[in-house]
């Protein structure tokens, strides 16, 4: 996941990196392809290179010595507001085929059966960047027909246009990258697809654990393993396998 994470970080794109498995894919697009990549943190910090010691959260202190720029929340937010993140990436509790994001709530909004952390800065990257990824792990219940609640929106009811006619200013959700493979999205939205596959696991396996009618490229393929380079900066910025060891738990950014 981290590599295929790092993979979607061109260089020269400034990224808002977010939580967990996303400040980890930061270094390593930043070690392998993306020497050029600037990672943009909403607790106010832009870096131009990763912190030189592991980072368990945004806030942690190696995180703010170095920065490129240690400035306020809302100047960050203001750098989206202004169109000028490239990539995102964003959490959720569930996801439906149209890339719309959960974070709110499960159930009916008078008597939800979970109560989840809220928007944070989620809907602002899925509204305002220029494209943004999921993370989560692959589970029938978080990858549903249809969300709760849509906290971040994607393509909303799939309709051709739907982001324009709604206002939304950003590009949308290109991928949503789980614990079982990779789904992708046409140019222009839509329904999810899978697209790959990672090693060990079956497109059997994936469409068994997702909520819906799952559509299958006519290429799928096996997700290419982490080249050598990818290697080496995972195991540099994760020396103990806090984000990708036998323990580590998958996911995306906080909302």
């Amino acid at each position: 996941m981290v590599a295929v994470a790092s993979r979607e970080i061109r260089d020269g794109d400034l990224v808002f990196v977010g939580m967990r498995l996303p400040i980890l894919a930061y270094a390593v697009a930043r070690n392998a392809h993306a020497p050029n990549a600037r990672g943009l943190f909403e607790v106010g910090l832009m870096r131009d290179q990763p912190a030189s010691e592991f980072l368990g959260t945004m806030g942690d202190p190696p995180n703010v010595t170095g920065a490129l720029w240690a400035t306020r929340m809302s100047n960050v937010m203001a750098l989206m507001a202004q169109g000028r993140v490239d990539l995102g990436f964003i959490g959720g509790a569930e996801v439906d085929r149209f890339g719309n994001l959960n974070t709110s709530y499960i159930g009916e909004p008078s008597r939800p059966k979970v109560k989840l952390p809220g928007s944070g800065g989620g809907a602002d990257i899925a509204i305002l960047s220029r494209r943004w990824v999921t993370l989560m792990s692959h589970e029938r219940r978080r990858l549903v027909e249809r969300v709760s609640f849509i906290t971040s929106p994607g393509y909303g009811d799939g309709t051709p246009g739907w982001r324009k006619r709604n206002g939304l200013l950003g590009g949308g959700p290109v991928a949503i990258i789980t614990t079982l493979g990779v789904l992708r999205f046409s140019e222009g939205g839509g329904e999810a697809h899978l697209a790959s596959v990672h090693p060990g696991h079956t497109v059997a396996d994936v469409r068994a654990n997702t909520g819906w009618d799952l559509k299958v490229a006519d290429d799928v393929s096996e997700t290419s393993a982490p080249t050598d380079a990818e290697l080496a900066a995972s195991r540099r910025f994760d020396p103990e396998g806090f984000w990708t060891g036998p323990s580590a738990r998958s996911g995306g950014t906080s909302p």
